[in-house]
């Protein structure tokens, strides 16, 4: 047998990691920051020493935007030619231009999460 506990899911609570790592902060002791640059990782916090370079993000943030924008985009999109006559070029203008807007603001706290739940769960390099 070894002494060795295993580790409970509630000692790494999602909820908590979630609100500081969307905000920037790390999840872990909500002190330092989580990013370096717009989407890169600090190699670890400077406040508590937690490593953030070991994630396993790749393509689901993006993911995960694409999902976002599309529930977002789409029914205003809708609504709004429901509502007002705009004319198709300011259109190809308009829905592009948020979208692009959109994405910029998303990505990084999308990318935020996706690490936070990894090390809520000890995913990858958490453990």
């Amino acid at each position: 047998m070894t002494d060795r506990q295993p580790s409970r899911p509630t000692d790494r609570p999602f909820g908590p990691a979630f609100a500081l790592a969307i905000r920037g902060r790390c999840p872990a002791c909500g002190e330092g920051r989580m990013f370096a640059g717009y989407l890169k990782p600090v190699h670890s916090c400077s406040h508590c020493g937690q490593r953030w370079d070991v994630h396993q993000a790749d393509d689901f943030p993006a993911y995960i935007v694409i999902l976002l924008l599309g529930h977002i985009l789409v029914p205003l999109m809708i609504e709004v030619n429901a509502a007002f006559s705009i004319p198709l070029g300011w259109q190809a203008v308009i829905w592009p231009g948020l979208a692009i807007i959109l994405c910029t603001l998303l990505i990084q706290p999308a990318k935020a999460a996706v690490i936070a739940f990894q090390w809520t769960r000890r995913m990858h390099g958490f453990a």
